[in-house]
């Protein structure tokens, strides 16, 4: 019987979800011009310039063992580059030895630069708070520039095919899978539309649309905090902060979205 409801409830969601896709085309006249009138207003004075301004500070202040700063991180294009840095991100680190998106390689040099053991992986602690307003000033740097993620080493086509593979991937009490709401265009549940992560602008967007600041609950949410609510609304247990599957995933977004200029930090419901 619970194996029944549970399918009839997939199915249900399933037909909300082509209903809706229906919906928005007819409705998107007035009801997208609408959101997009509202995401205009709110986006005016962004509190993520807030978490812009600390994370500058945090850049160039010395801290740490080591008495040191970031500024000689690097982030992909020399140490202490940061212009046009976060458009080719998430990229394969050869001194880390693995692919790394922002968050991760923030957290890397704040390891290897300014020494011992930051405690990065717990939303509630003062290291993870300055990781998310390191990655906003460093996103800030590359706004408006295009996408180009590189594929050319072997650990990014592996990590592009990894995130593809999560995103297919079924499983859950509801059987669901990110493209369940993400392969389609023109979808919404209510007011939220649904980006097609498979498609070319819309997977740019998104990709480049995180650090964020979520005006309905007052916090600014990096790319890898949002993976993970997506989970949770999955029904899917948490990934841990810099878990292989968030990066694979921003990876295939990313990759998805290359030429798209990026918008982060934005600001959403």
């Amino acid at each position: 019987m619970q194996r029944s409801t549970m399918k009839a409830a997939t199915l249900a969601f399933g037909l909300c979800l082509s209903f809706g896709g229906a919906m928005a085309q007819a409705e998107k006249t007035e009801t997208e011009k609408g959101i997009d009138r509202y995401r205009e207003l709110i986006a005016d004075g962004n509190p993520a310039e807030l978490w812009e301004m600390q994370g500058e500070e945090l850049w160039k202040k010395k801290a740490g063992p080591k008495n040191a700063s970031l500024e000689q991180c690097d982030l992909g294009l020399g140490p202490g580059v940061l212009k046009g840095a976060y458009a080719q991100l998430p990229r394969y680190f050869p001194d880390a030895g693995k692919v790394q998106d922002v968050e991760m390689r923030i957290a890397h040099c704040m390891k290897t630069l300014q020494g011992g053991e930051p405690k990065v992986t717990d939303y509630n602690k003062d290291d993870h708070k300055k990781v998310i307003a390191l990655a906003t000033y460093v996103v800030t740097q590359s706004k408006g520039m295009t996408l180009a993620t590189p594929q050319a080493h072997p650990e990014e086509k592996h990590m592009f095919e990894v995130g593809k593979r999560a995103f297919f991937y079924r499983a859950g009490p509801m059987d669901y899978s990110c493209a369940s709401c993400h392969q389609a265009d023109g979808q919404r549940i209510r007011l939220q539309g649904l980006p097609n992560l498979t498609a070319n602008v819309p997977a740019g967007k998104a990709a480049t649309s995180w650090p964020a600041y979520r005006v309905s609950n007052s916090q600014l949410w990096p790319m890898q905090k949002r993976i993970n609510d997506c989970y949770r609304l999955q029904r899917f247990p948490h990934p841990k902060f810099g878990s292989d599957v968030t990066v694979a995933l921003s990876v295939y977004m990313a990759v998805n979205g290359n030429g798209v200029p990026s918008l982060a930090p934005t600001i959403k419901r």
